[in-house]
């Protein structure tokens, strides 16, 4: 079975439960409707032409985004919207505003007072229909978004966003990690609407980091990983240096994780599914001291489950053969170079030898 993409609590619950499974040497369930999570990456977006966006856009949200139109007052999505979290660009997926800066402006049309903190949005003049105003714009895709004003509230800058809905969507912020929003969290834990999510660090090595990662990134629980290097001598080596051999460094992978959601023996579960640990310095073509099955603890917690995990596996006989993962201490990683970084998101297609195996 190779690993789909996947969202929905539906698919997460079981996924993690098929890795739970896995880790106590049983055998998981099937996930049955896989589908895509939304892992935002502006640098990489291209947008649509025009005959794809009017099959991807309602009629309104074409007319209001890619032909400057403006929404009906009061008869729209989010004029009234009071649910805690953030607009996006609906044709590109960028951040754009909060409910935290929204307000009431009495106009019948989403009003802010502010964009998201590091957000770019895109101001222009405009002499339209006989007057002088500030038009508001989307970064990446250049979407028509409405209009800036100056008589929004005094304390809180004196502007006024006025956008129309048609050119949003929103996203509650209890779907903002799943849906690839995670980072922008921070002003709504400080407000109080939601709990800072728990964070685990977990470091892997399973053969070639490109493939392991496209698993990893998408388990459920899973809020970020980096490729890079660990097990070794040698401080801050190259990717050069590492295919020599002579570092002593395997490609790795550092995994956080919400604890909360998905448990580090959870996460071994798929780590044993995703790769062959039974292989001495191999995955399939690579082969190398860098390509070594490895499991690098970062407490005595994760040291007595790893081997517990092991141990389990090793006697309902999972594999054919021996396991040979190593199971050692965590020595420095060393993020590797940013092009490896999520690399089969930036090149679709690109090599892999890894699936995740019934």
């Amino acid at each position: 079975m190779t690993f789909s993409k996947i969202a929905g609590m539906t698919v997460a619950v079981v996924l993690a439960a098929g890795a739970w499974a896995w880790a106590r040497g049983e055998k998981p369930a099937a996930a049955n409707e896989p589908a895509s999570p939304s892992s935002i990456a502006m640098s990489d977006f291209k947008k649509p032409d025009s005959g794809q966006l009017q099959k991807k856009l309602t009629a309104e949200q074409y007319a209001v985004t890619q032909q400057c139109g403006t929404e009906p007052p009061f008869r729209n999505a989010y004029w009234d919207n009071h649910r805690a979290g953030i607009y996006v660009d609906v044709v590109s997926g960028e951040p754009l505003f909060s409910s935290l800066s929204k307000f009431d402006s009495g106009t019948g049309w989403p009003s802010f007072t502010q964009p998201i903190a590091g957000t770019d949005v895109v101001e222009k003049k405009d002499e339209s229909f006989g007057s002088v105003r500030t038009e508001v714009r989307s970064k990446a895709a250049d979407s028509h978004l409405g209009h800036l004003f100056n008589d929004g509230p005094r304390d809180k800058g004196g502007m006024r966003y006025c956008i129309n809905s048609a050119a949003l969507k929103f996203i509650p912020v209890e779907d903002m990690e799943r849906a690839g929003y995670g980072q922008h969290l921070a002003p709504f834990v400080a407000a109080g609407l939601i709990k800072a999510s728990q964070h685990e660090t977990a470091i892997l090595a399973g053969g070639c980091f490109w493939g392991m990662e496209e698993i990893l990134r998408q388990i459920p629980g899973v809020t970020k990983t980096t490729v890079g290097y660990s097990g070794g001598k040698t401080a801050k080596p190259t990717y050069e240096q590492v295919c020599t051999g002579a570092t002593g460094h395997a490609e790795a992978i550092e995994v956080e994780f919400d604890p909360s959601k998905l448990t580090y023996e959870g996460l071994l579960g798929f780590f044993f599914r995703m790769h062959d640990p039974t292989t001495l310095n191999r995955q399939h073509n690579d082969v190398g001291t860098q390509y070594r099955s490895a499991i690098f603890y970062t407490s005595e917690e994760q040291r007595k489950t790893a081997e517990q995990v092991k141990e389990r596996l090793e006697a309902v006989k999972k594999f054919k053969r021996p396991i040979t993962t190593e199971i050692t201490q965590a020595s420095p990683f060393y993020p590797a170079e940013d092009y490896h970084q999520k690399y089969l998101v930036k090149n679709p297609g690109g090599y892999t030898c890894h699936v995740l195996r019934d």
